[in-house]
């Protein structure tokens, strides 16, 4: 159901969702946290809202979406309720803010959020240089970033590490997550080889593989180049490199010395997986943290 309250105000959207309780049953019990998506003019939102549709099947949670509309307009909230179908297992609040109202989304969403409960924050587009130094992220334990979409996903990156604050974290980080899982369940395997050295390979405007050479350096504490092409791993060792290549069928193809290859189906992550991924853990990411310090040190000479 969907529910349209068009120049509003915050106390008249809480007693509509007070009667939705009354009247479709307690709407809110078993929400395990309040997500806040920050969106500003221009930058979708149905599509953030459908990948959190999807995440929340497994987190049920309270959705408020602070959709910012022009500023050069008189004040005005539009607001919008979806629940049930049309809100997954959450229950979503759009609100649409016009005006110099705009520039006070933190203020008008403190009301809808869930008592007793984590609260996330999610910039599915631009986000703030320092998220925590946000007025919406002072709001929140855990910030969630996707610097996909930033313009220079690099200086992106940089501006993550610098601006870093426990609770922060990023899609692309979340995104590398089976890559991460299978290069450490085959170093995990005998041989027990030293790695001395690694190249990564991928497009340049992919921050995902950044990060990953980035965690390379900092977990092992070896030399690693990030290189221009497609998707691929080089973990040179003493007796032999190791390899992680996609075939023609995206198939994930590890190669090594002296055994048959491993392929491992390995589908590309969408914004719902990674999101859902983050949703899972609310504490401090500490080895994301490490591999944001370390893409500063992997070698790009080759990508100029």
């Amino acid at each position: 159901m969907i529910l349209d309250l068009p120049d509003t105000s915050t106390q008249e959207v809480s007693k509509k969702l007070v009667q939705l309780r009354e009247t479709g049953g307690a709407v809110t019990l078993g929400r395990v946290l309040t997500l806040i998506i920050s969106a500003e003019e221009g930058e979708p939102t149905e599509s953030a809202i459908e990948a959190t549709n999807a995440a929340s099947r497994e987190h049920p949670c309270r959705v408020i979406v602070l959709a910012r509309g022009s500023r050069g307009v008189e004040a005005r909230l539009d607001a919008q309720i979806r629940v049930g179908g049309d809100a997954g297992a959450s229950e979503v609040v759009v609100l649409r803010l016009f005006g110099e109202m705009a520039d006070h989304g933190a203020s008008v969403v403190v009301p809808f959020l869930l008592p007793d409960t984590p609260v996330v924050a999610w910039w599915p587009g631009a986000a703030p240089a320092v998220p925590a130094d946000d007025k919406v992220g002072r709001l929140a334990s855990r910030r969630i970033t996707d610097s996909m979409e930033a313009p220079d996903a690099v200086a992106a990156l940089e501006q993550r590490r610098t601006g870093y604050t426990p609770g922060d974290s990023d899609l692309a980080w979340s995104r590398i997550t089976p890559w991460r899982a299978l290069l450490t369940s085959a170093l995990d395997q005998p041989p027990y080889d030293e790695v001395t050295g690694a190249e990564v390979t991928g497009p340049a405007e992919r921050p995902g593989v950044d990060l990953l050479a980035g965690w390379l350096h900092a977990q092992l504490g070896v030399p690693v180049r990030r290189t221009l092409g497609s998707f691929g791993v080089k973990l040179e060792r003493t007796g032999g490199p190791l390899l992680l290549e996609f075939d023609q069928n995206s198939t994930a193809v590890l190669v090594r010395p002296g055994q048959p290859d491993g392929r491992v189906a390995l589908r590309r992550r969408g914004v719902a997986a990674s999101l859902a991924e983050e949703l899972r853990r609310l504490d401090d990411d500490v080895i994301y943290y490490k591999a944001l310090g370390g893409v500063a040190g992997v070698d790009r000479s080759e990508m100029v």
